[in-house]
């Protein structure tokens, strides 16, 4: 059984009945169908309408589902002959980002990308997602590598952000952070990223340099969490949701502000629910973009990186 969300209780309550009935009628010589298929239109339209009407918590808590897909779960279902690479060459290891070669019908790519865990041993070992200075460097490395070979570069984003321990900042955090951002704006590869739950921070925007920026429908991007933004201004965590709503942080704000390029759909109630279909999903944005990044020179494709940025923020005086 998925874990429900609370918005999701209503939808829950009646599907609760209809297997009621359902095991009623099996058991019994009484025959409710017409009331089991009256109860099934029901669902489908309160479906419909709950899932089409989500509110900017709502998608932050689906966003952070403990069944969401992960990295892994889209490079097995995405790529071809996936071959993990390790290491930054200078540290260590970072198991919160996961990165390497593969294939995407028959093209060649890097693919890099936040990693979490599915359980509590997992997410210890991954450190929940949140990278250290060591994951941002063996990421650029990656890059580099990319670049030199002329592979595209896919990155999925899914961190709270980069983790904000001692050890990480005496390893220079910041700097590595940085230095992804000067780096990856230079690239004469496209690259393409994809927001696939949680875009927090700057742990976010160190894979988020790209050509195209893509967001799942139910994702969410953005300088800071709801609960730390509710801290910082009102001083009470609890206002989260209201954060949530005014910090303007789901992919159709976004994509209306122009800060990112498309809203990639999710299956019915969320991408944990059929993550084959998701991935299905997934992959026609990556195919539009690789095609139309295909037709750019080095020089375009660092060009094009650059107008993009430029054009965030526009104002008025």
């Amino acid at each position: 059984m998925s874990k429900t969300l609370t918005f999701e209780e209503p939808i829950v309550k009646l599907r609760e009945k209809i297997n009621e009935l359902e095991d009623f009628t099996k058991n019994s010589s009484v025959d409710l169908s017409d009331e089991i298929g009256t109860l099934k239109g029901r669902l489908q339209n309160l479906e419909q309408e709950i899932y089409g009407n989500m509110e900017a918590w709502d998608r932050v808590q689906v966003a952070r589902h403990p069944e969401r897909p992960t990295t892994h779960d889209y490079i097995n279902e995405l790529f071809d002959d996936f071959i993990q690479l390790h290491g930054d060459r200078n540290f260590g290891d970072d198991a919160a980002i996961v990165g390497g070669i593969a294939s995407f019908e028959s093209t060649p790519i890097t693919v890099i990308g936040h990693q979490r865990g599915k359980d509590t041993k997992e997410n210890v070992k991954r450190n929940f997602g949140m990278p250290h200075p060591e994951g941002y460097r063996k990421a650029l490395r990656l890059m580099k590598q990319a670049e030199k070979f002329g592979r595209p570069i896919v990155c999925f984003i899914d961190t709270k952000g980069a983790y904000p321990g001692k050890a990480a900042e005496e390893r220079g955090q910041s700097e590595a952070i940085a230095r992804n951002l000067v780096e990856m704006a230079g690239l004469t590869v496209p690259v393409i990223s994809i927001v696939i739950g949680e875009g927090g921070s700057g742990g976010a925007l160190a894979l988020g340099v790209a050509n195209h920026i893509h967001m799942l429908e139910h994702s969410t991007y953005s300088v800071i969490s709801p609960e730390g933004a509710a801290s910082i201004l009102w001083k009470d965590a609890s206002l989260s949701k209201q954060a949530a709503e005014a910090m303007k942080i789901t992919a159709p704000d976004l994509k209306e502000m122009g800060i990112i390029d498309e809203v990639i759909p999710e299956v019915l109630g969320g991408a944990h629910r059929d993550p084959e279909a998701q991935a299905n999903f997934i992959s026609d944005a990556l195919r539009k973009s690789l095609k139309q990044l295909s037709e750019l020179d080095a020089i375009e494709i660092v060009q094009d990186r650059y107008v993009k940025f430029r054009e965030i923020g526009k104002f008025t005086e």
